[in-house]
């Protein structure tokens, strides 16, 4: 392909892309194929020769379309949104053209500065306190493994990555039962084991972590001869929004010494909004390590996790590697590849740079308050359904709710309404149950497409009945 035929098909999917989204309303938001079937359509073996991109497009449509979960759908409320608003793809088609590998300030300049005024942006639109720095990972899990690795080494006197962990005791971490799974995962990569996780009882109406049991936790592995490292907290958990009581935490483990990283992955976004900040941001100040995705509530395209470090010295001295041809001759830079696991690094920050500018927080605002009053709205029809209950109240735009009958019955709900396709729902679980989890957080998503949402369940409710 030549350049002026990439210019051609590049038009070509443009308008494509905007014909996508101007008619995804129409489309079922689950992808209603079966197991293997996009897989039987392809060829067994490469081609040999080249193929026309008449071809290639069409077999796309052909093929691909019908397999795809449409994420940007207005009546996704499954999992939490991975949103795509229109500035931050016309930032990745720049990113993608320009194709820089953006490891170290010297390999690409402005994508290390914008990158740093980003990270400053977004410290100031979520009020964190003047000397946070960060840095722009892929996703939360990245950033939270970041902070575990951190939260071993800080612990071995960072003897950990050069000597391993034999014979160094058994190194714990402290959260609550309501953190997201990747926090389990960072304990398996980091070394430090599942057992070491310990998993604390979440109480109230916040669903967060107790504070005396996370006391009483610290001092019986002491006691055992065991060494706490860290305590990771939770705003806006992903099964039903749990939130811990962010200072009380935090003075437990200051009082411990332990590094402490705070997972805000799809709630941190709303922390832009001030009324929101006195439930969910009090007490944030002094953590080390704080993530949350941008690619989820705020509209940047996946992949964009930002995670906030008050001293960023911890964890340099946990992933730092510099062999001579990486060293950065003349003045002292920043160089994020040593603040990361991977070496390579995409210009994540343009697309945030795109979309700050080309919306305005107040805009942004907007949007997370409309998602938060119509989450409230639909939670009401919904109880107001015949047999129908409540489970977790709406934590900001996400809340949970069961329909008549056993875990089973929730099952079969859950499973009627994304094969009918108008809407798409994820089950999940509570206190021993099965609930089905509501979020409302799609970029462009109305106060119709929601509240639409309650006639279908009534309806799929009735029909399979």
């Amino acid at each position: 392909m030549d350049w002026d035929e990439f210019a051609h098909w590049g038009k070509h999917i443009a308008d494509w892309s905007a014909d996508y989204h101007k008619t995804l309303s129409d489309r079922p938001v689950r992808a209603q194929t079966k197991p293997g079937e996009i897989a039987a359509q392809l060829p067994c073996t490469p081609p040999e020769g080249a193929e026309k991109m008449e071809t290639v497009l069409a077999d796309f449509e052909r093929i691909v379309m019908p397999g795809i979960t449409h994420w940007q759908h207005p009546r996704f409320f499954a999992y939490f949104p991975a949103n795509a608003a229109p500035p931050s793809m016309l930032a990745e088609m720049l990113v993608t053209t320009i194709a820089a590998q953006c490891m170290l300030w010297q390999t690409s300049p402005a994508a290390t500065e914008v990158e740093g005024v980003m990270i400053d942006w977004l410290r100031q639109a979520l009020e964190l306190p003047n000397g946070y720095t960060g840095v722009i990972q892929d996703s939360a899990s990245s950033a939270t493994l970041s902070a575990v690795l951190t939260m071993r080494e800080r612990a071995t006197g960072y003897t950990g990555n050069r000597q391993g962990l034999f014979g160094k005791g058994n190194l714990r971490i402290y959260c609550s039962d309501q953190v997201h799974s990747s926090i389990d995962r960072a304990c398996w990569v980091a070394g430090i084991g599942q057992e070491n996780l310990r998993k604390l009882p979440a109480s109230g109406p916040r669903h967060s972590l107790d504070i005396n049991a996370l006391k009483e936790a610290i001092a019986a592995d002491r006691a055992a001869g065991h060494i706490p490292a860290g305590v990771i907290a939770v705003t806006g958990g992903t099964g039903v929004g749990g939130s811990d009581e962010l200072g009380p935490v935090l003075e437990v483990a200051r009082q411990e010494n332990l590094y402490t990283h705070l997972d805000a992955a799809w709630a941190g976004a709303a922390m832009i909004c001030p009324e929101f900040r006195s439930d969910f941001w009090m007490g944030v100040e002094g953590y080390d390590s704080i993530v949350f995705n941008p690619h989820k509530w705020l509209g940047a395209q996946f992949d964009c996790s930002v995670q906030f470090l008050s001293d960023p010295e911890p964890q340099l001295n946990t992933l730092k590697i510099e062999p001579e041809y990486l060293k950065t001759s003349g003045d002292a830079v920043t160089n994020y590849s040593e603040w990361t696991i991977p070496l390579g690094r995409r210009f994540r920050a343009l697309k945030i740079w795109f979309l700050i500018r080309s919306y305005g927080l107040d805009c942004l605002r907007q949007r997370i308050r409309n998602h938060v009053a119509w989450s409230r709205e639909i939670c009401e029809k919904i109880r107001a359904m015949d047999g129908f209950e409540i489970v977790t109240e709406p934590v900001l735009s996400l809340f949970s709710f069961r329909c008549p009958g056993d875990d089973a019955a929730q099952q079969r709900l859950v499973d009627a309404l994304n094969d009918d396709g108008r809407i798409y729902l994820t089950q999940g679980a509570f206190q021993g149950r099965k609930i089905i989890r509501f979020q409302v957080g799609q970029f462009d998503t109305t106060r119709e497409d929601v509240l639409e949402a309650a006639e279908v369940i009534q309806d799929v409710w009735r029909k399979l009945r």
